[in-house]
């Protein structure tokens, strides 16, 4: 529908007529500028019929003009492609109404930017970038730094709950042989319940009465 209605104003002249109750753009500026591309915006009058707009782009002390036109929109910005970098350009809006066209807006000039300075600008926002990324990074050292001193308290905690057993362990020793020695019999208080007996000996050396054997005749 937009290039029909381009054509059309076209065929009957009426994009080369100029609308003198039609003003035009106001607030033309550049944004977004790099070495090989642009947006140009720009205001609109209030209560002005305006169905599109026109813009004409031309690169400084050349005579070569490159023309934009768009209807049927109430858009307030078109994008400059293909630019050179290191360049001056100058650009021109007109507001496109169904009488015709607008007078050309102020004159902009602009100059796109060396290659070196969008290389610059490239290089600031991976800095940023690895800012970026170093914070983040940053952030999970502490998060491994407090998770590690945790596990170091509850390290310590263990050992010295287990020191604390180990010198339990020998009093508990001396506890059970004092209980030992207490159940001694009092005969043999230093003795257990094993006990060695005495026996008198078996006197082999005794001597013997003599037996006396009478016979009769």
């Amino acid at each position: 529908m937009g290039t029909f209605v381009v054509l059309l104003l076209s065929l009957f002249g009426v994009s080369s007529v100029v609308a003198d109750s039609l003003a035009p753009p106001v607030n033309v500026s550049i944004r977004d500028l790099k070495a090989n591309s642009a947006a140009v915006t720009w205001d609109i009058p209030d209560a002005d019929p305006v169905i599109g707009f026109a813009i004409t782009q031309q690169k400084k002390d050349v005579r070569m003009l490159r023309f934009i036109q768009e209807v049927n929109t109430t858009t307030r910005s078109c994008a400059l492609w293909d630019l050179e970098a290191d360049t001056d350009y100058i650009v021109h809006v007109q507001s496109i109404s169904v009488h015709g066209t607008s007078p050309p807006s102020e004159p902009l000039r602009f100059r796109t930017p060396k290659e070196s300075e969008r290389q610059a600008s490239k290089d600031e926002v991976t800095m940023e970038e690895v800012g970026q990324t170093t914070q983040l990074r940053a952030g999970e050292l502490i998060i491994i730094v407090v998770v590690l001193i945790m596990w170091a308290g509850v390290i310590a905690l263990f050992c010295r709950q287990y020191d604390i057993i180990k010198d339990n362990e020998p009093n508990n020793n001396k506890d059970k042989a004092k209980n030992s020695s207490e159940c001694s019999t009092p005969e043999h208080p230093t003795g257990g319940l094993l006990r060695s007996k005495q026996f008198p000996k078996n006197n082999t050396n005794a001597k013997r009465s003599p037996s006396v054997t009478i016979i009769e005749v």
